[in-house]
């Protein structure tokens, strides 16, 4: 059964069992998906549609961020409403141990020595990180602080 496949049974279930919220956060996924996959021209896989699912959180994220600047605390919780039924449909998230480990192993890598050599740090972490749904704003957050930066 693909990804597809089981964000439309869960569709059927949240419609009978009047879940609004979740409901409409699958809608808001199964619409992502039919875009990306209209966009690359071919049936989705899970990797593909994870990464879709990633880019989902990461403008919720954002938005909450947003909100609450503009101190709308209640869109704010909606949107961390959402993050978390999101989240559900991710593997785990990469442990702080686990960044920390994929940035030491980076930096040794890539001979990083300084604030001018993130970029270079970012993508072999986020590379050895690969599959474990890291959060590229708190890797960034810690190469910079290993870099000096």
């Amino acid at each position: 059964m693909t990804f597809q496949d089981q964000v439309d049974r869960e569709i059927i279930a949240a419609m009978k069992a009047r879940e609004e919220l979740k409901l409409s956060v699958l809608r808001m996924i199964k619409t992502a998906l039919k875009n990306k996959q209209i966009e690359v021209g071919h049936a989705l896989d899970d990797a593909e549609a994870q990464a879709v699912l990633r880019t989902l959180v990461k403008q919720r994220r954002d938005s909450v961020e947003q909100f609450r600047k503009g101190g709308r605390e209640d869109l704010a919780s909606k949107e961390e409403s959402e993050i978390k039924i999101l989240e559900a449909y991710l593997p785990a998230a990469a442990s702080e141990a686990e960044i920390e480990a994929a940035i030491a192993a980076a930096l040794v890598e890539t001979g990083a020595s300084g604030p001018k050599d993130l970029g270079k740090v970012m993508k072999a972490a986020m590379a050895k990180l690969a599959g474990k749904n890291p959060d590229g704003k708190r890797v960034s957050e810690l190469a910079r602080a290993k870099l000096g930066a």
